[in-house]
């Protein structure tokens, strides 16, 4: 077989994947699936919040997807509503990969994998839950980190890491002060969420850049510290002087981010 033919034949699977992507993110089931994820994002953002108040007020709790579910399990109706949740974040993921393989832009593609992979992670949380099992994102943050610290040149892959997530705040922070969030829905929200979304943009962003900072003061100090993700990051913000203020201030962006959800489910563009 000629480089010729064996290229023929690369392009015919190709398009052959693409068109199966399309048509998978075209379906029903992804769809409204996806919708039940941006509502799962919803909930699982107002219980973050709830937890960052209890944070502030020095009453423990631990801000991460895994305390969030945690949490969720303990209420009545919780182990069903944990299914809802994780099958929610599933589909949503799926529907972000049929994203990358239809995608046109590089940029597109890049937000739709990292998108993916997120929401299969919450998906997984969420399963482990349901069965009745228990994790930690603490434990996996500081895990990951330390591996990454341990290869070559683990302290700028750390540092990257770091810059990386700072960089994705401050997106954030411009897509809700910019209202470019509106480019993801199919029609006009209604003023009451484009409130919540600029908030909740904001305030999340502002969540990040904390997480961030602790990964890039971990590669400079070669000391892993607080770097157990969100929580650690809010936990840090604590000690601040007007510490508790900041905190409440990120909760309502949280919570105001988890009401957009909300929205979101109902007018995405999917």
């Amino acid at each position: 077989m000629t480089n010729q033919d064996m290229s023929a034949q690369v392009g015919r699977a190709t398009t052959a994947a693409k068109g199966a992507a399309a048509q998978a993110g075209d379906s029903k089931v992804v769809e409204w699936g996806a919708r039940l994820g941006y509502a799962a994002s919803g909930v699982l953002h107002l219980v973050l919040a709830w937890l960052t108040v209890q944070i502030a007020l020095g009453e423990g709790g631990q801000a991460s997807q895994s305390g969030a579910l945690g949490t969720v399990a303990q209420q009545p109706f919780g182990m069903f509503l944990l299914w809802v949740l994780a099958i929610g974040f599933t589909l949503l993921a799926l529907w972000q990969v049929t994203e990358v393989l239809t995608g046109r832009e590089a940029f597109d593609k890049a937000k739709a994998a990292g998108k993916a992979v997120l929401y299969a992670a919450l998906a997984y949380t969420g399963f482990v839950f349901a069965l009745g099992g228990r994790t930690s994102s603490n434990k996996q943050t500081k895990d990951f980190t330390r591996t990454l610290m341990e290869a070559p040149a683990g302290r700028v892959l750390v540092g990257l890491l770091g810059l990386g997530i700072v960089g994705v705040a401050l997106y954030h922070v411009y897509k809700g002060w910019k209202k470019k969030f509106l480019d993801d829905l199919q029609e006009h929200p209604g003023q009451w969420a484009v409130v919540a979304a600029r908030v909740g943009y904001i305030g999340k962003g502002i969540a990040l850049v904390a997480v961030g900072v602790l990964f890039i003061a971990a590669a400079f100090q070669q000391h892993l510290g607080k770097t157990t993700g969100l929580d650690g990051a809010l936990k840090s913000l604590r000690d601040l002087p007007a510490g508790t203020v900041i905190l409440i201030g990120i909760a309502l962006g949280l919570a105001a981010y988890g009401v957009y959800s909300f929205a979101r489910a109902r007018y995405a563009r999917v």
